[in-house]
């Protein structure tokens, strides 16, 4: 005698009968979603942060360029400071592949707002002597005003840094507009924007090389060199300047790239992203948690329906697939409710920023898929249980 064939059960049937539960309790549902969507929402907007954030680096050394090189003394072998010979720059610029070339030096004395402010209460901020080609060597934009020149170079006239200019409390240059400096007054003519590749000069007043050693005893060794040179030959630049700079004592240069300093800081970055995305799978295995105590619970509520639908003819099969499709489409609603929303976080602070926003599309499908298996493991448990029911048990249960 042949029995009766299982009712065959559609994938579209199987969708909307998994999804009774969803609509029966939205509330529970909405606040089991809601633990995913937030462990979701934490690792796309982490993810999606550090990538803009890259990719405003990336942005930015394509503007300025990752040929520039510095060079400052360092120590001798006594370890005192050294100091660069005079004619250092001079001596930089005879490299064949070196197409730049522009100082600053260390002053010893301060800036301030104006004569009243007593001399320990600085702001941390310095002077430098500057050659007048030092904007167009490192990448330097004015926010207002102009930069030095040759007759302003001679006299007391100066160029803050975005810093320094924050600091004081000037925020626009002039021929009123005028700073304590080495006890003496200095006309501000312009202010500077940030400087990425050369961030020592946003605390600096940078005042001509002349005018530094008229009125303030500039000793004229330069204590940074900054030089451009052809992108292909920078390591082989790199590689000759100490010795070009003080062929006397080349152990006493420092060379460096301000770009790998901002690659460097670009890997502690990372290293923190590391650590954000941790605590969102945290997070988001404590939404699983909350959907897996959602379906057992959704499986002792409702056992008069299972009782009722194996009564009916419905296999362990389609009673497991009815628990872990519910299982999965609560998931996946906490997943794309987490995707759209760190999505929007990371738009919202990359525009905040400046930056371009960007949320790499392995980020958005990781999260869904995770979303997904999440929903499958937190299911399944309960699936299996709601699966083992007798009818007879389940329609006895009051």
């Amino acid at each position: 005698m042949t029995g009766l064939a299982a009712p065959r059960l559609r994938w579209a049937d199987l969708v909307r009968v998994g999804a009774i539960g969803l609509r029966t309790r939205p509330t529970r549902a909405l606040l089991s979603a809601l633990g995913i969507a937030i462990g979701i929402a934490a690792m796309v907007a982490v993810v999606g942060i550090s990538a803009s954030s890259r990719a405003e680096l990336d942005r930015t050394l394509d503007r300025l360029g990752t040929n520039l090189l510095t060079v400052s003394p360092g120590s001798n072998l006594f370890g005192q400071d050294a100091k660069l010979p005079l004619e250092a720059a001079t001596m930089i610029e005879r490299i064949g592949p070196v197409t730049d070339v522009s100082a600053v030096g260390r002053v010893d004395t301060k800036v301030y707002r104006t004569d009243r402010i007593p001399a320990a209460e600085s702001g941390s901020l310095g002077v430098r002597a500057t050659d007048l080609d030092l904007p167009a060597t490192v990448g330097a934009e004015l926010a207002d005003g102009t930069w030095l020149n040759a007759a302003t170079a001679r006299y007391p006239a100066t160029v803050l840094g975005a810093t320094a200019a924050s600091r004081l409390g000037v925020t626009e240059a002039g021929p009123d507009r005028q700073v304590w400096l080495g006890g003496r007054w200095f006309t501000v003519v312009g202010i500077l924007r940030p400087v990425p590749l050369a961030a020592e000069l946003d605390t600096a007043a940078l005042i001509g090389w002349p005018a530094a050693e008229s009125y303030l005893a500039f000793d004229g060794h330069a204590t940074t060199v900054y030089t451009r040179s052809a992108e292909s030959q920078v390591e082989a630049v790199s590689d000759v300047l100490a010795a070009t700079a003080n062929p006397e004592a080349p152990n006493e240069v420092k060379v460096s790239r301000p770009s790998d300093a901002l690659a460097a800081q670009q890997a502690t970055d990372q290293a923190f992203t590391g650590l954000l995305l941790g605590l969102g799978a945290v997070a988001l295995l404590v939404g699983g948690v909350g959907v897996a105590n959602t379906m057992v619970v959704s499986v002792l509520e409702r056992r008069a329906e299972i009782g009722l639908r194996r009564s009916l003819g419905a296999t362990r099969g389609q009673v497991r697939g009815q628990f872990l499709t519910e299982s999965l489409l609560l998931a996946a609603l906490g997943g794309v409710g987490g995707v759209l929303l760190g999505g929007a976080v990371t738009a919202a602070y990359a525009l905040l920023q400046g930056w371009p926003g960007v949320v790499p599309a392995w980020a958005t499908l990781g999260g869904l898929g995770a979303t997904l298996l999440i929903g499958g493991v937190a299911g399944l448990y309960p699936a299996v249980r709601a699966a083992r029911l007798s009818p007879t048990e389940a329609l006895a249960t009051p």
